[in-house]
């Protein structure tokens, strides 16, 4: 975990430094005002603020749907954000808590890409997520 400081606005950021997966990486930021998985897909997928990610979770039947809260870009590159406050969302804590099997991510034509985890990035994302939660609960003070 990276701790960091902006030079100009002195805002601290907490940040997992990015993560390989399946098809490509991911990151998780927080800021005083914002928690971000930031996910980067390899093969150049088109996304905009209607495309939708389901988060599915092993051994129940369970799944989280979040839309994509970043730019429109045709990078591969998907955002979930939450907002920091002193209760996490239902969401965030599913995110969180639970062992992620998959998530498929729908770009703006409609087709999915789906990640699939691994025993090794279900245990990274579960740590670094409950870490960066842990350390951006402190970020409010």
């Amino acid at each position: 975990m990276k701790r960091s400081q902006d030079p100009y606005t002195k805002e601290v950021k907490v940040s997992s430094g990015f993560i390989p997966l399946q098809g490509g990486k991911f990151s998780i930021q927080a800021t005083k005002t914002d928690i971000d998985f930031l996910f980067v897909l390899d093969g150049g997928k088109c996304f905009d603020d209607g495309c939708q990610a389901s988060v599915f979770y092993e051994g129940i039947k369970l799944k989280t749907n979040i839309r994509d809260a970043g730019p429109t870009n045709c990078n591969g590159i998907f955002h979930f954000t939450f907002r920091n406050m002193a209760g996490s969302p239902y969401a965030l804590q599913n995110i969180s808590s639970k062992k992620i099997s998959s998530i498929k991510f729908k770009d703006n034509t409609g087709k999915e890409t789906e990640v699939i985890f691994n025993a090794d990035q279900q245990k990274a994302f579960m740590n670094f997520s409950t870490c960066i939660l842990t350390e951006a609960k402190t970020l409010l003070q």
